[in-house]
Protein backbone atom coordinates (compact mmCIF):
# COMPACT_ATOMS: atom_id res chain seq x y z
CA UNK A 1 0.00 0.00 0.00
CA UNK A 2 2.64 2.49 1.00
CA UNK A 3 5.80 3.61 -0.64
CA UNK A 4 9.09 3.24 0.15
CA UNK A 5 8.98 7.49 0.57
CA UNK A 6 6.05 6.96 2.69
CA UNK A 7 6.05 6.24 6.37
CA UNK A 8 4.52 2.69 7.43
CA UNK A 9 1.70 4.96 8.85
CA UNK A 10 0.58 6.91 6.47
CA UNK A 11 -0.72 7.81 2.60
CA UNK A 12 -1.30 10.28 -0.12
CA UNK A 13 -3.58 11.25 -2.68
CA UNK A 14 -0.89 9.99 -5.18
CA UNK A 15 -0.56 6.21 -3.47
CA UNK A 16 -4.37 6.25 -3.40
CA UNK A 17 -5.49 6.89 -6.68
CA UNK A 18 -3.10 3.94 -8.35
CA UNK A 19 -4.02 1.79 -5.30
CA UNK A 20 -7.56 2.47 -6.47
CA UNK A 21 -7.21 1.67 -10.25
CA UNK A 22 -4.79 -1.39 -9.68
CA UNK A 23 -7.52 -2.89 -7.07
CA UNK A 24 -10.00 -2.77 -9.51
CA UNK A 25 -6.93 -4.91 -12.13
CA UNK A 26 -6.94 -1.52 -14.29
CA UNK A 27 -2.40 -1.93 -15.26
CA UNK A 28 -2.82 0.89 -17.99
CA UNK A 29 -2.56 4.26 -18.36
CA UNK A 30 -2.01 6.03 -21.31
CA UNK A 31 -1.76 10.01 -21.41
CA UNK A 32 0.51 13.09 -21.34
CA UNK A 33 2.33 14.40 -18.31
CA UNK A 34 2.72 17.99 -17.02
CA UNK A 35 1.61 19.80 -13.59
CA UNK A 36 0.22 18.79 -11.55
CA UNK A 37 -0.02 15.27 -12.56
CA UNK A 38 3.95 14.09 -13.67
CA UNK A 39 4.18 12.94 -10.11
CA UNK A 40 1.26 10.40 -10.64
CA UNK A 41 2.53 8.92 -13.69
CA UNK A 42 5.80 8.43 -11.90
CA UNK A 43 4.11 6.38 -9.63
CA UNK A 44 1.99 4.29 -11.68
CA UNK A 45 5.21 3.34 -13.33
CA UNK A 46 6.92 2.06 -10.26
CA UNK A 47 4.12 0.62 -8.85
CA UNK A 48 3.98 -1.71 -11.93
CA UNK A 49 1.37 0.02 -14.26
CA UNK A 50 2.13 1.10 -17.93
CA UNK A 51 2.21 4.25 -18.52
CA UNK A 52 1.98 5.09 -22.66
CA UNK A 53 3.39 8.97 -23.10
CA UNK A 54 1.37 10.49 -25.56
CA UNK A 55 2.71 13.69 -27.77
CA UNK A 56 -1.46 15.25 -27.72
CA UNK A 57 -4.02 14.13 -25.11
CA UNK A 58 -6.21 13.46 -27.76
CA UNK A 59 -4.66 10.69 -28.79
CA UNK A 60 -4.18 9.24 -25.51
CA UNK A 61 -7.94 9.27 -25.11
CA UNK A 62 -8.38 7.71 -28.18
CA UNK A 63 -6.25 4.51 -27.35
CA UNK A 64 -7.66 4.41 -24.15
CA UNK A 65 -11.11 4.60 -25.94
CA UNK A 66 -9.93 1.43 -27.90
CA UNK A 67 -8.60 -0.25 -25.39
CA UNK A 68 -12.28 -0.21 -23.38
CA UNK A 69 -13.87 -1.89 -26.42
CA UNK A 70 -11.14 -4.17 -27.04
CA UNK A 71 -11.51 -4.99 -23.59
CA UNK A 72 -14.90 -4.25 -21.85
CA UNK A 73 -13.13 -2.58 -18.94
CA UNK A 74 -12.27 1.28 -18.92
CA UNK A 75 -9.57 2.75 -21.18
CA UNK A 76 -7.97 5.43 -18.62
CA UNK A 77 -6.62 8.82 -20.07
CA UNK A 78 -4.60 10.76 -17.73
CA UNK A 79 -4.16 14.65 -18.71
CA UNK A 80 -2.99 18.41 -17.12
CA UNK A 81 -5.33 20.43 -16.70
CA UNK A 82 -7.07 23.07 -18.52
CA UNK A 83 -5.86 22.61 -22.26
CA UNK A 84 -4.93 19.49 -21.59
CA UNK A 85 -8.22 18.30 -20.22
CA UNK A 86 -9.50 19.84 -23.80
CA UNK A 87 -7.47 18.10 -25.69
CA UNK A 88 -8.72 15.43 -24.12
CA UNK A 89 -12.21 15.95 -24.03
CA UNK A 90 -12.67 15.54 -27.92
CA UNK A 91 -11.81 11.54 -27.33
CA UNK A 92 -14.03 11.86 -24.51
CA UNK A 93 -17.05 13.24 -26.26
CA UNK A 94 -15.88 10.40 -29.50
CA UNK A 95 -15.79 7.27 -26.88
CA UNK A 96 -19.24 8.49 -25.53
CA UNK A 97 -21.06 8.51 -29.02
CA UNK A 98 -19.57 4.97 -29.94
CA UNK A 99 -20.50 3.42 -26.53
CA UNK A 100 -16.77 2.89 -25.54
CA UNK A 101 -15.74 2.86 -21.50
CA UNK A 102 -13.42 5.40 -20.88
CA UNK A 103 -12.27 7.48 -17.93
CA UNK A 104 -10.65 10.97 -18.78
CA UNK A 105 -8.47 11.61 -15.60
CA UNK A 106 -8.01 15.38 -15.60
CA UNK A 107 -5.60 17.26 -12.72
CA UNK A 108 -7.28 20.78 -12.02
CA UNK A 109 -7.42 23.82 -10.20
CA UNK A 110 -8.86 24.63 -6.71
CA UNK A 111 -12.82 25.07 -6.55
CA UNK A 112 -12.79 28.22 -4.24
CA UNK A 113 -9.78 29.75 -7.20
CA UNK A 114 -12.03 28.75 -9.92
CA UNK A 115 -15.31 29.75 -8.35
CA UNK A 116 -14.32 33.14 -7.51
CA UNK A 117 -12.47 33.59 -11.10
CA UNK A 118 -9.68 34.60 -9.42
CA UNK A 119 -7.23 33.59 -12.04
CA UNK A 120 -5.54 30.16 -11.14
CA UNK A 121 -2.86 28.53 -13.52
CA UNK A 122 -5.00 26.91 -16.17
CA UNK A 123 -8.27 27.93 -14.58
CA UNK A 124 -11.25 26.16 -15.47
CA UNK A 125 -14.24 24.67 -14.83
CA UNK A 126 -13.67 21.09 -16.00
CA UNK A 127 -16.20 19.05 -14.43
CA UNK A 128 -19.15 21.31 -15.65
CA UNK A 129 -17.62 21.75 -19.31
CA UNK A 130 -17.35 17.71 -19.34
CA UNK A 131 -20.74 16.97 -18.18
CA UNK A 132 -22.42 17.71 -21.86
CA UNK A 133 -20.36 14.99 -23.42
CA UNK A 134 -19.66 12.30 -21.15
CA UNK A 135 -22.00 9.65 -19.33
CA UNK A 136 -20.85 10.86 -15.81
CA UNK A 137 -18.32 13.43 -14.36
CA UNK A 138 -17.26 13.41 -10.88
CA UNK A 139 -14.75 15.53 -8.81
CA UNK A 140 -13.34 14.27 -6.29
CA UNK A 141 -11.96 16.51 -3.04
CA UNK A 142 -11.10 14.31 -0.22
CA UNK A 143 -8.31 11.12 0.09
CA UNK A 144 -10.56 9.37 1.89
CA UNK A 145 -13.00 9.53 -1.06
CA UNK A 146 -10.93 8.89 -3.73
CA UNK A 147 -11.47 4.84 -3.61
CA UNK A 148 -15.33 5.50 -3.84
CA UNK A 149 -14.73 8.01 -6.74
CA UNK A 150 -12.66 5.53 -8.77
CA UNK A 151 -15.19 2.77 -7.90
CA UNK A 152 -18.48 4.84 -8.92
CA UNK A 153 -16.43 5.84 -12.42
CA UNK A 154 -15.36 2.32 -13.20
CA UNK A 155 -19.21 1.60 -12.67
CA UNK A 156 -20.73 4.50 -14.66
CA UNK A 157 -18.14 3.56 -17.65
CA UNK A 158 -18.92 -0.01 -18.46
CA UNK A 159 -22.87 -0.64 -16.99
CA UNK A 160 -25.50 -0.02 -19.19
CA UNK A 161 -24.56 1.61 -22.20
CA UNK A 162 -21.01 2.18 -21.57
CA UNK A 163 -19.18 5.30 -22.33
CA UNK A 164 -17.00 7.75 -21.62
CA UNK A 165 -16.50 9.72 -17.53
CA UNK A 166 -14.57 12.82 -16.72
CA UNK A 167 -12.83 11.75 -13.28
CA UNK A 168 -11.78 15.32 -11.80
CA UNK A 169 -8.70 15.54 -9.46
CA UNK A 170 -7.85 18.95 -8.09
CA UNK A 171 -4.15 19.40 -6.93
CA UNK A 172 -4.35 19.48 -3.85
CA UNK A 173 -6.36 16.31 -3.72
CA UNK A 174 -2.86 14.37 -4.71
CA UNK A 175 -0.86 15.84 -2.16
CA UNK A 176 -3.69 15.36 0.95
CA UNK A 177 -2.25 12.72 3.71
CA UNK A 178 -4.29 10.54 5.61
CA UNK A 179 -3.43 7.47 7.96
CA UNK A 180 -2.54 4.30 5.72
CA UNK A 181 -4.97 1.84 6.70
CA UNK A 182 -7.89 4.39 6.84
CA UNK A 183 -6.87 4.37 3.10
CA UNK A 184 -6.30 0.89 2.43
CA UNK A 185 -10.26 0.45 4.02
CA UNK A 186 -11.43 3.44 1.37
CA UNK A 187 -10.67 1.21 -1.27
CA UNK A 188 -13.37 -0.25 -3.51
CA UNK A 189 -13.38 -2.98 -5.59
CA UNK A 190 -16.35 -2.88 -7.66
CA UNK A 191 -18.69 -6.31 -7.75
CA UNK A 192 -20.34 -7.18 -11.22
CA UNK A 193 -20.05 -3.57 -12.73
CA UNK A 194 -21.93 -4.97 -15.72
CA UNK A 195 -24.71 -7.11 -14.38
CA UNK A 196 -26.95 -9.37 -17.04
CA UNK A 197 -30.21 -7.72 -18.07
CA UNK A 198 -32.19 -9.75 -19.37
CA UNK A 199 -35.09 -9.33 -22.07
CA UNK A 200 -38.56 -9.50 -20.76
CA UNK A 201 -39.88 -12.77 -21.73
CA UNK A 202 -42.79 -11.38 -23.29
CA UNK A 203 -40.80 -9.58 -25.76
CA UNK A 204 -38.72 -12.23 -26.81
CA UNK A 205 -41.70 -13.92 -28.06
CA UNK A 206 -42.96 -11.03 -29.69
CA UNK A 207 -39.79 -10.69 -31.55
CA UNK A 208 -39.85 -14.37 -32.47
CA UNK A 209 -43.08 -14.30 -33.68
CA UNK A 210 -42.69 -11.02 -36.24
CA UNK A 211 -39.28 -12.83 -37.49
CA UNK A 212 -41.24 -16.32 -37.84
CA UNK A 213 -43.93 -13.94 -40.12
CA UNK A 214 -40.91 -12.29 -42.25
CA UNK A 215 -40.60 -13.41 -45.87
CA UNK A 216 -37.51 -11.71 -46.53
CA UNK A 217 -35.60 -11.55 -43.14
CA UNK A 218 -32.00 -9.94 -42.46
CA UNK A 219 -30.17 -9.60 -39.55
CA UNK A 220 -27.65 -6.27 -39.05
CA UNK A 221 -25.19 -6.80 -36.37
CA UNK A 222 -23.31 -2.97 -35.28
CA UNK A 223 -20.42 -2.45 -33.61
CA UNK A 224 -22.47 -2.90 -29.95
CA UNK A 225 -22.04 -6.73 -30.97
CA UNK A 226 -18.67 -6.86 -31.35
CA UNK A 227 -18.51 -5.62 -27.61
CA UNK A 228 -20.46 -7.95 -26.35
CA UNK A 229 -18.27 -10.82 -26.63
CA UNK A 230 -21.28 -12.80 -27.40
CA UNK A 231 -19.77 -13.97 -30.33
CA UNK A 232 -20.53 -17.52 -30.06
CA UNK A 233 -24.30 -17.18 -29.77
CA UNK A 234 -24.26 -14.49 -32.20
CA UNK A 235 -22.41 -17.08 -34.79
CA UNK A 236 -25.12 -19.46 -34.00
CA UNK A 237 -28.37 -17.35 -34.17
CA UNK A 238 -27.07 -16.22 -37.78
CA UNK A 239 -26.75 -19.80 -39.20
CA UNK A 240 -29.70 -21.56 -37.31
CA UNK A 241 -31.33 -19.29 -38.38
CA UNK A 242 -30.24 -19.43 -41.61
CA UNK A 243 -31.25 -15.45 -42.03
CA UNK A 244 -28.76 -13.40 -44.25
CA UNK A 245 -26.78 -10.64 -42.15
CA UNK A 246 -25.36 -7.00 -42.90
CA UNK A 247 -22.32 -5.77 -40.25
CA UNK A 248 -21.51 -2.67 -39.83
CA UNK A 249 -17.92 -1.73 -40.39
CA UNK A 250 -16.74 -2.14 -36.74
CA UNK A 251 -19.02 -5.63 -36.72
CA UNK A 252 -16.99 -7.19 -39.39
CA UNK A 253 -15.04 -10.22 -38.56
CA UNK A 254 -18.44 -11.43 -35.77
CA UNK A 255 -18.72 -14.35 -38.69
CA UNK A 256 -16.16 -14.11 -41.67
CA UNK A 257 -17.13 -12.01 -44.02
CA UNK A 258 -16.79 -14.45 -46.81
CA UNK A 259 -19.18 -16.53 -44.89
CA UNK A 260 -21.78 -17.59 -47.09
CA UNK A 261 -24.60 -15.67 -45.70
CA UNK A 262 -22.63 -12.42 -45.32
CA UNK A 263 -25.03 -9.99 -47.50
CA UNK A 264 -22.14 -7.25 -47.79
CA UNK A 265 -21.82 -7.57 -51.37
CA UNK A 266 -25.53 -6.57 -51.47
CA UNK A 267 -26.07 -4.10 -49.16
CA UNK A 268 -28.04 -1.76 -51.21
CA UNK A 269 -30.17 -4.50 -52.52
CA UNK A 270 -30.83 -6.69 -48.78
CA UNK A 271 -31.83 -2.91 -46.82
CA UNK A 272 -33.90 -2.12 -49.84
CA UNK A 273 -35.88 -5.18 -49.84
CA UNK A 274 -36.12 -6.66 -46.52
CA UNK A 275 -39.03 -7.16 -44.82
CA UNK A 276 -38.36 -7.64 -41.02
CA UNK A 277 -34.87 -6.47 -39.75
CA UNK A 278 -33.08 -7.78 -36.65
CA UNK A 279 -30.82 -4.89 -35.24
CA UNK A 280 -28.56 -6.77 -32.90
CA UNK A 281 -26.33 -3.50 -31.22
CA UNK A 282 -26.82 -0.82 -34.18
CA UNK A 283 -28.72 2.38 -34.37
CA UNK A 284 -30.39 3.73 -37.06
CA UNK A 285 -28.69 6.65 -37.01
CA UNK A 286 -27.21 8.41 -40.11
CA UNK A 287 -24.95 5.46 -40.87
CA UNK A 288 -28.32 3.78 -41.34
CA UNK A 289 -29.84 6.46 -43.25
CA UNK A 290 -32.05 6.94 -40.15
CA UNK A 291 -34.06 3.83 -40.92
CA UNK A 292 -36.10 5.23 -43.82
CA UNK A 293 -35.81 7.17 -47.11
CA UNK A 294 -34.60 5.46 -50.37
CA UNK A 295 -31.77 3.45 -48.78
CA UNK A 296 -34.45 1.69 -47.12
CA UNK A 297 -36.86 1.52 -50.28
CA UNK A 298 -40.14 0.71 -48.15
CA UNK A 299 -41.36 0.35 -44.35
CA UNK A 300 -39.60 -1.85 -42.74
CA UNK A 301 -40.58 -3.83 -39.27
CA UNK A 302 -37.89 -3.69 -36.70
CA UNK A 303 -36.75 -5.98 -33.85
CA UNK A 304 -34.35 -3.77 -32.03
CA UNK A 305 -31.87 -5.55 -29.22
CA UNK A 306 -30.10 -2.81 -27.21
CA UNK A 307 -30.01 -2.02 -23.83
CA UNK A 308 -30.63 1.37 -23.93
CA UNK A 309 -35.05 1.82 -23.62
CA UNK A 310 -34.26 5.42 -24.62
CA UNK A 311 -32.96 4.02 -28.18
CA UNK A 312 -35.82 2.70 -29.41
CA UNK A 313 -38.62 4.33 -31.72
CA UNK A 314 -35.77 7.15 -32.10
CA UNK A 315 -36.00 7.61 -35.72
CA UNK A 316 -38.74 4.98 -36.98
CA UNK A 317 -41.01 2.85 -34.61
CA UNK A 318 -39.75 -0.46 -33.56
CA UNK A 319 -42.24 -3.35 -33.79
CA UNK A 320 -39.95 -5.51 -31.21
CA UNK A 321 -38.07 -3.76 -29.03
CA UNK A 322 -35.70 -6.10 -27.11
CA UNK A 323 -34.28 -4.83 -23.83
CA UNK A 324 -31.08 -6.41 -22.32
CA UNK A 325 -27.56 -7.00 -22.94
CA UNK A 326 -26.85 -8.37 -26.29
CA UNK A 327 -25.63 -11.26 -24.76
CA UNK A 328 -28.52 -12.29 -23.21
CA UNK A 329 -31.41 -11.17 -25.51
CA UNK A 330 -29.45 -12.98 -28.25
CA UNK A 331 -29.34 -16.28 -25.98
CA UNK A 332 -33.01 -16.14 -25.67
CA UNK A 333 -33.59 -15.64 -29.26
CA UNK A 334 -31.75 -18.77 -30.16
CA UNK A 335 -33.62 -20.55 -27.37
CA UNK A 336 -36.57 -19.74 -28.94
CA UNK A 337 -35.64 -20.52 -32.80
CA UNK A 338 -34.53 -23.89 -31.73
CA UNK A 339 -37.55 -24.40 -29.75
CA UNK A 340 -39.79 -23.16 -31.73
CA UNK A 341 -38.94 -24.97 -35.27
CA UNK A 342 -37.96 -21.51 -37.02
CA UNK A 343 -38.02 -22.53 -40.37
CA UNK A 344 -35.05 -21.07 -42.63
CA UNK A 345 -35.71 -18.00 -45.06
CA UNK A 346 -37.45 -18.56 -48.37
CA UNK A 347 -34.93 -19.63 -50.88
CA UNK A 348 -35.97 -16.56 -53.23
CA UNK A 349 -34.74 -14.66 -50.78
CA UNK A 350 -31.54 -15.99 -50.33
CA UNK A 351 -30.85 -16.85 -53.89
CA UNK A 352 -31.50 -13.64 -54.85
CA UNK A 353 -28.98 -12.21 -52.63
CA UNK A 354 -26.42 -14.61 -53.83
CA UNK A 355 -27.06 -13.48 -57.33
CA UNK A 356 -26.36 -9.81 -56.41
CA UNK A 357 -23.53 -11.04 -54.35
CA UNK A 358 -21.90 -12.64 -56.93
CA UNK A 359 -22.25 -10.12 -59.56
CA UNK A 360 -21.18 -7.29 -57.76
CA UNK A 361 -18.10 -9.14 -56.49
CA UNK A 362 -17.38 -9.97 -60.04
CA UNK A 363 -17.66 -6.38 -61.02
CA UNK A 364 -15.42 -5.53 -57.98
CA UNK A 365 -12.92 -8.41 -58.70
CA UNK A 366 -12.47 -6.80 -62.14
CA UNK A 367 -11.76 -3.00 -60.70
CA UNK A 368 -8.91 -5.25 -58.36
CA UNK A 369 -7.75 -6.88 -61.04
CA UNK A 370 -6.70 -3.73 -63.02
CA UNK A 371 -2.96 -2.12 -62.46
CA UNK A 372 -3.39 1.71 -63.14
CA UNK A 373 0.16 3.51 -62.87
CA UNK A 374 0.47 5.70 -60.87
CA UNK A 375 -1.84 3.15 -58.30
CA UNK A 376 -5.52 3.71 -57.53
CA UNK A 377 -7.14 2.94 -54.23
CA UNK A 378 -8.31 -0.26 -55.43
CA UNK A 379 -5.23 -1.90 -56.66
CA UNK A 380 -3.23 -0.53 -53.77
CA UNK A 381 -5.86 -2.08 -51.21
CA UNK A 382 -5.71 -5.54 -53.44
CA UNK A 383 -2.48 -6.28 -52.70
CA UNK A 384 -3.08 -5.38 -48.50
CA UNK A 385 -5.84 -7.27 -48.67
CA UNK A 386 -3.93 -10.11 -49.94
CA UNK A 387 -1.36 -9.97 -47.18
CA UNK A 388 -3.90 -9.55 -44.27
CA UNK A 389 -5.43 -12.72 -45.34
CA UNK A 390 -2.74 -14.51 -44.34
CA UNK A 391 -2.79 -13.23 -40.64
CA UNK A 392 -6.51 -12.74 -38.92
CA UNK A 393 -5.22 -12.06 -36.29
CA UNK A 394 -3.64 -8.26 -36.95
CA UNK A 395 -5.48 -5.81 -35.41
CA UNK A 396 -6.71 -3.35 -38.64
CA UNK A 397 -6.73 0.51 -38.14
CA UNK A 398 -8.88 2.88 -41.18
CA UNK A 399 -9.55 6.36 -41.30
CA UNK A 400 -10.15 8.97 -44.10
CA UNK A 401 -12.62 9.48 -46.80
CA UNK A 402 -12.06 7.47 -49.76
CA UNK A 403 -9.70 5.47 -48.35
CA UNK A 404 -12.00 4.37 -45.74
CA UNK A 405 -14.90 3.95 -47.68
CA UNK A 406 -12.98 1.58 -49.98
CA UNK A 407 -11.15 -0.59 -47.42
CA UNK A 408 -13.96 -1.22 -45.71
CA UNK A 409 -15.56 -2.98 -48.62
CA UNK A 410 -12.80 -4.53 -49.68
CA UNK A 411 -10.34 -5.34 -46.83
CA UNK A 412 -11.92 -8.90 -44.97
CA UNK A 413 -11.88 -9.76 -41.42
CA UNK A 414 -11.71 -12.71 -39.90
CA UNK A 415 -12.17 -11.71 -36.71
CA UNK A 416 -14.30 -9.84 -33.91
CA UNK A 417 -12.78 -6.66 -32.41
CA UNK A 418 -10.17 -6.42 -34.98
CA UNK A 419 -11.21 -3.44 -37.18
CA UNK A 420 -11.10 -0.01 -35.90
CA UNK A 421 -12.17 2.86 -37.77
CA UNK A 422 -13.88 6.27 -37.50
CA UNK A 423 -17.15 4.80 -36.05
CA UNK A 424 -20.30 6.91 -34.50
CA UNK A 425 -19.38 10.77 -35.72
CA UNK A 426 -17.40 9.68 -38.66
CA UNK A 427 -14.80 11.49 -36.52
CA UNK A 428 -11.28 12.14 -38.45
CA UNK A 429 -7.64 11.48 -36.30
CA UNK A 430 -8.54 8.54 -34.31
CA UNK A 431 -6.03 6.34 -36.45
CA UNK A 432 -2.36 6.24 -34.80
CA UNK A 433 -4.46 6.45 -30.98
CA UNK A 434 -6.64 3.69 -32.20
CA UNK A 435 -3.25 1.87 -33.43
CA UNK A 436 -1.25 2.17 -30.04
CA UNK A 437 -4.22 1.39 -28.12
CA UNK A 438 -4.59 -1.71 -30.11
CA UNK A 439 -0.97 -2.61 -30.05
CA UNK A 440 -0.67 -2.22 -26.48
CA UNK A 441 -3.87 -3.92 -25.32
CA UNK A 442 -3.15 -7.40 -27.57
CA UNK A 443 0.41 -7.33 -27.87
CA UNK A 444 -0.12 -7.92 -31.74
CA UNK A 445 0.69 -6.26 -34.88
CA UNK A 446 -1.41 -3.63 -36.34
CA UNK A 447 -1.78 -2.35 -39.57
CA UNK A 448 -3.13 0.82 -39.85
CA UNK A 449 -4.64 2.25 -43.36
CA UNK A 450 -4.35 6.10 -43.39
CA UNK A 451 -5.72 9.08 -45.57
CA UNK A 452 -3.10 11.41 -46.03
CA UNK A 453 -5.32 14.05 -44.51
CA UNK A 454 -6.56 11.52 -41.60
CA UNK A 455 -3.33 10.71 -40.99
CA UNK A 456 -1.94 14.54 -40.88
CA UNK A 457 -4.19 14.79 -37.38
CA UNK A 458 -1.95 12.08 -35.32
CA UNK A 459 1.13 11.69 -37.49
CA UNK A 460 3.37 12.98 -35.18
CA UNK A 461 2.70 9.73 -32.87
CA UNK A 462 5.01 7.97 -35.35
CA UNK A 463 6.93 9.11 -32.09
CA UNK A 464 5.38 7.08 -29.63
CA UNK A 465 4.97 4.45 -31.61
CA UNK A 466 8.52 4.20 -32.22
CA UNK A 467 9.42 5.25 -28.54
CA UNK A 468 7.75 2.04 -27.35
CA UNK A 469 8.78 0.13 -30.16
CA UNK A 470 5.44 -1.08 -31.39
CA UNK A 471 4.30 -3.39 -34.44
CA UNK A 472 2.35 -1.01 -36.17
CA UNK A 473 2.60 -0.49 -39.51
CA UNK A 474 1.05 2.46 -40.88
CA UNK A 475 0.02 2.73 -44.66
CA UNK A 476 -0.18 6.34 -46.07
CA UNK A 477 -2.25 6.38 -49.26
CA UNK A 478 -0.79 9.99 -50.49
CA UNK A 479 -2.49 11.22 -53.12
CA UNK A 480 -1.74 14.67 -52.57
CA UNK A 481 -4.44 15.97 -50.65
CA UNK A 482 -7.78 15.70 -49.15
CA UNK A 483 -10.05 13.77 -51.23
CA UNK A 484 -7.58 14.11 -54.20
CA UNK A 485 -4.55 16.55 -54.88
CA UNK A 486 -5.59 18.15 -58.03
CA UNK A 487 -7.84 21.31 -57.09
CA UNK A 488 -6.41 24.84 -58.13
CA UNK A 489 -7.13 27.82 -57.03
CA UNK A 490 -9.39 29.54 -58.86
CA UNK A 491 -7.79 33.26 -58.64
CA UNK A 492 -4.53 32.05 -60.01
CA UNK A 493 -2.85 33.46 -56.48
CA UNK A 494 0.15 31.83 -54.99
CA UNK A 495 -1.79 29.85 -52.29
CA UNK A 496 -2.52 26.47 -53.35
CA UNK A 497 -6.32 25.04 -53.14
CA UNK A 498 -7.85 24.50 -49.91
CA UNK A 499 -7.88 20.88 -50.33
CA UNK A 500 -4.12 20.58 -51.77
CA UNK A 501 -0.96 19.27 -49.89
CA UNK A 502 2.59 19.55 -50.74
CA UNK A 503 3.09 17.75 -53.89
CA UNK A 504 4.69 13.91 -53.35
CA UNK A 505 5.64 14.27 -49.98
CA UNK A 506 7.55 11.80 -48.34
CA UNK A 507 5.60 10.21 -45.46
CA UNK A 508 7.89 7.48 -44.57
CA UNK A 509 10.87 10.02 -44.27
CA UNK A 510 8.79 11.00 -40.80
CA UNK A 511 9.54 7.10 -39.41
CA UNK A 512 12.70 7.43 -39.97
CA UNK A 513 13.24 9.89 -38.29
CA UNK A 514 12.25 8.25 -35.05
CA UNK A 515 14.22 5.41 -35.77
CA UNK A 516 11.62 3.30 -37.51
CA UNK A 517 11.33 1.85 -41.19
CA UNK A 518 10.11 3.55 -44.15
CA UNK A 519 9.08 2.61 -47.36
CA UNK A 520 8.02 4.06 -50.54
CA UNK A 521 5.77 2.20 -52.95
CA UNK A 522 4.35 3.35 -56.14
CA UNK A 523 2.87 -0.39 -57.51
CA UNK A 524 0.92 -3.20 -56.16
CA UNK A 525 4.25 -5.52 -56.80
CA UNK A 526 6.35 -2.90 -54.23
CA UNK A 527 3.06 -2.68 -51.80
CA UNK A 528 3.23 -6.67 -51.11
CA UNK A 529 6.49 -6.81 -50.39
CA UNK A 530 6.74 -3.73 -48.18
CA UNK A 531 3.89 -4.88 -46.00
CA UNK A 532 5.24 -8.53 -45.66
CA UNK A 533 8.54 -7.45 -44.64
CA UNK A 534 7.16 -4.65 -42.57
CA UNK A 535 4.55 -7.41 -40.76
CA UNK A 536 7.09 -9.80 -40.28
CA UNK A 537 9.98 -7.30 -38.53
CA UNK A 538 7.54 -6.43 -36.08
CA UNK A 539 9.05 -2.86 -36.00
CA UNK A 540 7.51 1.05 -35.96
CA UNK A 541 7.05 0.85 -40.04
CA UNK A 542 5.25 3.86 -42.30
CA UNK A 543 4.28 2.80 -46.15
CA UNK A 544 4.28 5.64 -48.19
CA UNK A 545 1.61 4.57 -50.94
CA UNK A 546 1.44 6.78 -54.01
CA UNK A 547 -1.74 7.06 -55.24
CA UNK A 548 -2.99 8.49 -58.39
CA UNK A 549 -4.12 12.47 -57.29
CA UNK A 550 -6.88 12.53 -59.34
CA UNK A 551 -8.90 8.73 -57.64
CA UNK A 552 -10.58 10.51 -55.24
CA UNK A 553 -13.90 11.43 -55.20
CA UNK A 554 -15.43 14.76 -52.72
CA UNK A 555 -16.36 13.68 -49.60
CA UNK A 556 -16.14 10.03 -50.25
CA UNK A 557 -19.46 8.51 -50.41
CA UNK A 558 -20.52 11.22 -48.25
CA UNK A 559 -21.72 13.14 -51.04
CA UNK A 560 -25.19 13.64 -49.38
CA UNK A 561 -24.21 15.61 -46.89
CA UNK A 562 -22.05 18.04 -48.38
CA UNK A 563 -23.92 20.79 -49.79
CA UNK A 564 -21.95 21.40 -52.82
CA UNK A 565 -22.77 17.99 -54.32
CA UNK A 566 -25.94 16.71 -52.57
CA UNK A 567 -28.16 17.71 -55.29
CA UNK A 568 -26.30 17.07 -58.05
CA UNK A 569 -26.67 14.39 -60.68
Amino acid sequence: MTNSTQSAETTDGFHLVIDALKHNDIDTIFGLVGIPITDLARLAQAEGMRFIGFRHEQHAGNAAAIAGYMTQKPGICLTVSAPGFLNGLTALANATTNCFPMILISGSSEREIVDLQQGDYEEMDQLNAAKPYAKASYRINKAEDIGIGVARAIRAAVSGRPGGVYLDLPAQLLAQVIDADHGRKSLVKVVDPVPRQLPAPDSVQRALTLLKSAKKPLILLGKGAAYAQADADIRALVEESGIPYLPMSMAKGLLPDTHEQSASAARSYVLAEADVVVLVGARLNWLLAHGKGKTWGGPKQFIQIDISPTEIDSNVAIAAPLIGDIGSCVSALLEGIRSGGHGKPDPAWTGSIAERKDKNLTKMAGMLNQNPSPMNFHSALRSIRDVLKTRPDINVVNEGANTLDFARSIIDMYEPRKRFDSGTWGIMGIGMGYAIGAAVTSGLPVVAIEGDSAFGFSGMELETICRYNLPVVTIVFNNNGVYRGTDVNPTGGPDVAPTVFVKNARYDKMIEAFGGIGYNVTTPEEMTKALTESIASGKPTLINAVIDETAGTESGRLTNLNPSTAGKK
